[in-house]
């Protein structure tokens, strides 16, 4: 089995034992804001960790979404997107997931699996953000 065929079926996993908790997040804004919360600290503890520096990109583009959805700035997040969203950063922010994080590198190796196939999942959705993005700058 390739590496690819071997995160799809973690992602699969995860969607399975974790997207319910998930939607319950995502539609709720306090819910959402505490997870903020949590992902902000675990991604200070963990930022300069070099095993993170292949989804740096992927964590801040999902805060900065979840953000811009709390402060009503972005209308565009599809429901879909927004609890894929909210999927990975809770699988992030969960200490004790399918690989515990206190298990030396292979803690975090699911957790950056499941960051980038929802990355690419909904790839369209945050190139749109993207663009929306850098229009707010003009």
């Amino acid at each position: 089995m390739d590496s690819y065929s071997s995160g799809q079926n973690l992602f699969e996993k995860v969607k399975a034992i974790y997207l319910n908790r998930a939607e319950h997040i995502a539609g709720t804004e306090k819910k959402l804001k505490a997870l903020l919360v949590k992902v902000n600290q675990k991604w200070q503890e963990l930022s300069q960790n070099p095993t993170f520096a292949q989804v740096k990109f992927q964590i801040e583009i999902f805060i900065r979404m979840i953000k811009a959805h709390l402060n009503k700035k972005y209308a565009g997040l599809s429901n879909r997107s927004l609890g894929l969203i909210v999927l990975g950063l809770f699988y992030f922010a969960l200490p004790t997931d399918l690989v515990p994080d206190f298990i030396p590198f292979v803690g975090y190796v699911d957790d950056i699996t499941v960051l980038l196939a929802i990355f690419k999942s909904i790839q369209s959705d945050i190139e749109k953000f993207l663009d929306w993005e850098k229009n707010q700058d003009l």
